[in-house]
Formats: structure tokens, C-alpha cells, sequence
């Protein structure tokens, strides 16, 4: 089966790279040599340059042309490698399976090992499917709806009686009111007892009908908790045989390195491995051109077909190494490559790249991010240059960095950034939950006429004029901000934002909006503001929240530079 593939497969011929610099970096270390672990000087990366996004642009022409791919949304990839003669070729993979097959002609084939448990794997999908038709069977219990039905017609009957005894109850008051001023002593008290008998009466119907409700639905409520018992039984069986299952693919599959070195994934990831490890693209290509005597050069991915369940990868945009699956591999795939120097970091000033470090420890680090500089890295080419990107290159650990929030572009200040997965997810949580505590400080292009106060005014970014927010109290999403004002000088204001939500552009539309303080924010030209200036004068000076590991208050501060 032909799996490499010339370049003329995917580009012209005459095609010239025009940009060398790579737009993204492969980068891991081995836990094992140390390599890439401490070093700055030397690691163990794989670049995507314009080469290998030009031939992933060709391969997407190629998947435009058959349906077949566009009937689920996965990630495919292309790895350009050179032969021993010198000679280059691609490789291409897909990740999972691709119309429910594993083996593609013209792809690279899967990571070896899951055909010594093929017989395994085929039993234990099979229990696995007979599981999960009993659950099915069980969920659809006749007796369910003969349980609802049944109920419901006796609270129905109950509702009815309890309206009538309640009705008979009213009449047996006003009687015994009339019966007291007009009848002899002897026939009151036997009228009296007559009513009491009648309560009575009532009582032993309502208890009587309790009892047949009891006696009807017991054995049925007996049946339905039988079943959920057995359905909950089931559901930890199918749960300890996926994990059984999932823990002897592990065992069977074995990643090999450029340095010929083998180690399966449970060995590679002992504390455990989520679903569908080993099956995406980059281990796939960098397994088969190890096995191969293929040096790489150069690697792209890319999402195709649907957009994902949780519209995080769009069609035909590039991805790095998933921080699950992929990223905890890559120092060991990469191992018995070159280390390759990290090449000046493509800013597009081509100044410093260096940001200030406010606060570090293991678990996070803050910078104060400097006017003009992006929060993360955007879309497209040109506009790759950011504070992440810029950390992840010059940290050992840059690649496993996540940002916990965002700011505008044009601000600087304060900017928080977790360093492992729990951290991010928790320091997530308190933003969602506005148990952080932000300030900002602004100068206004005029002089406000009130000292402090509140601005509640819901904004919406319309989707025709991005990045332009609104108020619309239609569609708007609620925005709170707090103000106050710290001086008046000649005819500007300086003033204090505490935003008590998060919104997009939140503090520069409640600033300019006649509705809020009516004055925008200096240097704001996108709501209006005319004057000259260097930068918008919007800077996040403070930062309080709790510290997920510490669990003592954070205070961070970065003092505003105007």
C-alpha cells in the first residue's frame, strides 16, 4: 500500500515559500533523557511552516471532492518527510477511523498493537453491546408507564375527594351553626354526632382509597427499583470493561521514536490515557516515519467536515497537538531528532519578546501584558504574535500554558495564564463565577460629571460589524460596571472600572454610551474617540482571586504606565 506521496500530489510544481518562518511548534520533552525538559538552548520541536500548510491546503482541495469526508468532522494531517537519497514526500493521516475503517489505502496505517487484541476487543464489544440492549430493554419497562398512569389516576382521585371532603366540611360548620340557636338540647347533641359520623366517614374513605393506591403501586414501585438497581449494575459492569478494555490497548500499543526506542502507551502514560489516544494524527505520522527511516521536516493539522459538538475546531482551520492526547507524547516521539535551537520568535515589530513576569510559581504565571499586543494567538497568519505564543516559546514548560482569561488588544495589564489542566480549570470556575476581583484604570477624552456610581447597560456584538459591541436591552447580555473617579485633569478624567461581569469591550462602550458615562476612553477610536494618541488608555492594574493549590488570596498588580 502506497502511503508516501509526492509533493506535486498537493502543490504546483512552481509553488515558492515566500514566509520560512514557522507559524507554530511541535514541541515536547523526554521524560527519559531530560532532553527539552530544562533546556531553552536545545529542544525537541517539529515546526508547521507555510510548506507543509500549502500541501494540508492541497489535501483539503483533494477531501472537497468526495463527499465521503465531509460526513463527520475529524482532524487530518500531513507530515512532509525527506528520504535517505534526500528526496521529499508526504505523509497523510486521519485520526480515529474514517467511514468506520481504521485501514485506508493511500493513508498511514494505525499504530501496530491493536490487532493482538482484536479477538479481546471483539468480545468485549459484543458484552458491551449486550449490555447496553438489556439497559435499553430495562429503560423501556412496561410497568413504568402502568407506574405512571396508575399514579397519576389516584392522585387525580384523591384531588377529587379531598376537594369534596373539603366542601362537606364547609356545609358541616355553617350546620353546626344554625343547629346551636335552634334546637333543644337532646337533638343537638344527636344532630352533632350525626356530623361527626359523617367526618368519620370521610376519614375512613380517604384512608381506605390511600390504602388501594398503596396496595397498587408497592409491588410495581418494588419491580421499577428492582430494575434500577439491575440498569445501575450494568452501567458499572460496562464501565469496568471499557476501562479493562481500554487498559489492554494501551498495553498493546507501541509508539516507536526516532531513536528506535519502543515503550507502549500505558508505559507512556501510566497514570492512564483518555479514549482515542494513539489514533490522532501527529502520533500516527511520526510513529510510521520513525519505523520508516524517515526524517520529518515539517507537520500540519487541520480539522475537516462538520464543526465539532462543541464548535471549538472550524473546517479547515490548523490546530496544534491536543493538550489530552497528543501533547503528552510529543517529547517522546520526538526523541532521536535533532534538537533544534528555538528560532527568533516572528514578532511583528521584530522587537523584544520578552513580557514582564508580575507573579510565577509551578501552577501559574502572570505577566503585564503590554498595549498592542495580543492575549492569544488569533486566526489567521498574520496574527500569531501574542502573549501565549511568546510564553510558550520561551518557557521549558510554554506548551502545557493555557490562558484563564483575556484582554483587548489595545489594553495592557494584568493577564493570568495556568500551567496545567486543573489549575486553568479551576482559575475558569472563579472567572465564571465572578469570585474574581478586577480593576482597571482609564483616562476618559473629557471631563465626567459624576464621581462614582454604577452603569448597567446589556451589550451584544453584532455579528456583521465584529468586533463593534452595543447595548440592545433586546438581545444584550447583562454588563455591570462600577466606576470611580480618581482626578480631573484640564479636560480629561482619570477613573477606576470595576467590572463586576465580562463582557467583550465591556468597560470601553459603558464608557462611550450616552446611556453610561458618555465620554470614551483616550486613544478609543473604534467608539469614537478622534484624538491623537499612542494607545487606548485602558490598563487592568489589579487582579484578586484565590490561588487553586495555595488557597490564600492572590493580590496582583501592575502599575497603569500613564
Amino acid at each position: 500500500m502506497v502511503v508516501l506521496h509526492t509533493l506535486s500530489d498537493f502543490i504546483d510544481c512552481d509553488f515558492a515559500v515566500s514566509d520560512l518562518s514557522p507559524s507554530y511548534w511541535y514541541e515536547g520533552r523526554c521524560l527519559e533523557t531530560g532532553v527539552g525538559v530544562a533546556s531553552r538552548r536545545h529542544r525537541l520541536r517539529l515546526p508547521r511552516t507555510s510548506m507543509s500548510e500549502a500541501i494540508a491546503h492541497g489535501l483539503m482541495q483533494q477531501l472537497t471532492n468526495n463527499d465521503c469526508y465531509s460526513r463527520e468532522g475529524k482532524m487530518y494531517g500531513i507530515l512532509l518527510v525527506e528520504l535517505p537519497n534526500g528526496e521529499q514526500r508526504v505523509l497523510k493521516a486521519f485520526s480515529g477511523l474514517l467511514n468506520g475503517c481504521n485501514l485506508v489505502a493511500g493513508w498511514v496505517p494505525p499504530i501496530p498493537g491493536r490487532d493482538e487484541v482484536a479477538l479481546e476487543e471483539a468480545r468485549t464489544l459484543a458484552e458491551l453491546d449486550k449490555i447496553k440492549q438489556e439497559i435499553l430493554c430495562l429503560k423501556q419497562l412496561t410497568e413504568r408507564q402502568q407506574y405512571e398512569t396508575l399514579s397519576d389516576e389516584f392522585e387525580r382521585q384523591l384531588q377529587a375527594m379531598s376537594d369534596r371532603h373539603r366542601h362537606c366540611k364547609h356545609q358541616r360548620q355553617e350546620k353546626r351553626k344554625q343547629i346551636c340557636n335552634t334546637l333543644t338540647p337532646e337533638a343537638l347533641a344527636i344532630a352533632i354526632e350525626q356530623l361527626d359520623e359523617e367526618s368519620r366517614q370521610q376519614g375512613i374513605e380517604r384512608r381506605q382509597l390511600k390504602r388501594q393506591q398503596n396496595e397498587v403501586l408497592q409491588p410495581l414501585q418494588q419491580l421499577i427499583a428492582a430494575t434500577d438497581a439491575r440498569i445501575s449494575e450494568l452501567k458499572q459492569q460496562r464501565k469496568a470493561l471499557s476501562r479493562q478494555l481500554q487498559a489492554q490497548m494501551q498495553a498493546s500499543y507501541s509508539l516507536t521514536n526516532f531513536s528506535g526506542r519502543s515503550l507502549s502507551l500505558q508505559q507512556l502514560m501510566p497514570g492512564g490515557s483518555p479514549t482515542g489516544t494513539g489514533d490522532c494524527c501527529a502520533p500516527k505520522l511520526l510513529h510510521y516515519a520513525a519505523t520508516h527511516n524517515l526524517k520529518p521536516l515539517a507537520m500540519a493539522e487541520f480539522w475537516w467536515g462538520a464543526s465539532s459538538a462543541n464548535q471549538d475546531k472550524i473546517p479547515g482551520e490548523f490546530y496544534g497537538a491536543c493538550i489530552e492526547r497528543c501533547q503528552p507524547l510529543m517529547g517522546f516521539l520526538l526523541s532521536g531528532l535533532r534538537p533544534n535551537p528555538p528560532a527568533p520568535f516572528p514578532t511583528r515589530e521584530g522587537g523584544d519578546v520578552t513580557l514582564p513576569i508580575i507573579y510565577e510559581d509551578e501552577w501559574l504565571i502572570a505577566v503585564n501584558k503590554p498595549a498592542g499586543l495580543l492575549s492569544v494567538p488569533g486566526r489567521y497568519r498574520d496574527r500569531q504574535d501574542s502573549v501565549l505564543s511568546r510564553l510558550r516559546h520561551l518557557l521549558p514548560d510554554g506548551m502545557a500554558l493555557a490562558s484563564v482569561h483575556r484582554l483587548d488588544q489595545e489594553t495592557s495589564g494584568v493577564l493570568l495564564l495556568a500551567r496545567d489542566r486543573q489549575t486553568h480549570r479551576q482559575l475558569s470556575q472563579q472567572f465564571q463565577q465572578r469570585q474574581v476581583h478586577k480593576v482597571y484604570e482609564a483616562i476618559l477624552s473629557g471631563v465626567a460629571i459624576a464621581d462614582q456610581g454604577v452603569i448597567d447597560l446589556p451589550l451584544w456584538g453584532d455579528p456583521e460589524n465584529r468586533p463593534y459591541q452595543k447595548v440592545d436591552w433586546q438581545n444584550g447580555k447583562p454588563s455591570l460596571t462600577n466606576f470611580q473617579v480618581m482626578a480631573r485633569e484640564q479636560d480629561y478624567t482619570r477613573v477606576e472600572f470595576t467590572p463586576l461581569t465580562g463582557r467583550t469591550h465591556q468597560l470601553r462602550v459603558h464608557a462611550a454610551d450616552v446611556r453610561g458615562l458618555g465620554i470614551t476612553i483616550l486613544g478609543d477610536r473604534l467608539y469614537g474617540c478622534d484624538a491623537v494618541t499612542s494607545r487606548l488608555h485602558l490598563h487592568a492594574r489589579e487582579l484578586h482571586f484565590e490561588h487553586p493549590q495555595l488557597k490564600k488570596t492572590l493580590y496582583l498588580k501592575a502599575i497603569t504606565p500613564f
